[in-house]
């Protein structure tokens, strides 16, 4: 039985979003964790700063049972406290219906923006890493490897990807209907896929520079020497005095890096 439980923007406040996200170099980890659940037998998990989703194949008597207890371990692994947990939404969809939103998902249709290239990347790296640890079998293999057709065919086939398909983009774009951004220099929080489109972005903008802040100083200053920018570390972006003289704030939500 295929089971799919998850939260993105439209269920859950970016917060609780960023309470729930797992690490990159834990995804594989956790996708053990769930497999060995009582009951399951493959698990691949979905980890963007716009949505968590877990994909399992189990043996329950029902679905409600057995997303019943991926909520659980999704509660317990994070340890929410009791206002959290009131406020967690999630999403729970079992056989076609769970196929049918990764279909969505990766095609770029259930995305914050329509179209969205990145989140196919983003569910391939997701699946690798799965399937590296040895947490999928026959069922989520076939899948996956289905939705990637599926994606293609619908990014290939249509116009979906006509204009800006990533946040960055639109961000970008927004940004541009309110500065001069050949006047601007912007600060970008964070060092991910996301900041390096919205970099790109920028400078193809005219953007007059570029400064970049990350929780890992290490990664910032690889985006920054990729971009031609200048790295900040993140316990200085938010002090006046310690920011270069020529710096601004960034144009858009830094809520979006």
């Amino acid at each position: 039985m295929l089971l799919c439980l998850g939260l993105n923007h439209r269920t859950t406040p970016i917060e609780l979003r960023e309470r729930l996200a797992f690490a990159e170099s834990k995804q594989p980890e956790a996708a053990q964790q769930i497999k060995n659940l009582p009951g399951f037998e493959e698990s691949t998990v979905i980890s963007t700063c716009n949505r968590v989703e877990i994909f399992t194949s189990c043996d329950h008597n029902s679905p409600e049972q057995g997303l019943a207890v991926l909520h659980d371990y999704l509660v317990n692994h994070f340890q929410l406290t009791p206002a959290q947990r009131e406020a967690l939404t999630t999403y729970k969809l079992s056989h076609a219906d769970a196929a049918r939103h990764l279909f969505r998902v990766v095609s770029g249709l259930d995305s914050m923006v329509l179209g969205e290239t990145e989140i196919f990347g983003q569910v391939k790296a997701a699946y690798n890493v799965a399937l590296k640890a040895g947490a999928t079998g026959r069922t989520l293999n076939k899948l996956f490897q289905r939705a990637f057709s599926v994606g293609k065919q619908v990014r290939n086939g249509t116009n979906i990807q006509r204009g800006s398909t990533s946040v960055g983009s639109v961000a970008v774009d927004l940004a541009e209907k309110i500065f001069d951004l050949s006047q601007c220099r912007v600060l970008l929080i964070g060092a991910g896929e996301m900041s390096r489109t919205c970099a790109q972005s920028l400078l193809s903008r005219g953007a007059k520079s570029i400064f970049i802040s990350n929780r890992s100083y290490d990664r910032a200053v690889e985006l920054a020497q990729e971009m031609g920018g200048q790295a900040l570390r993140f316990d200085e972006w938010e002090a006046p005095s310690t920011m270069p003289t020529s710096s601004l704030a960034a144009p858009v939500p830094p809520t979006l890096w």
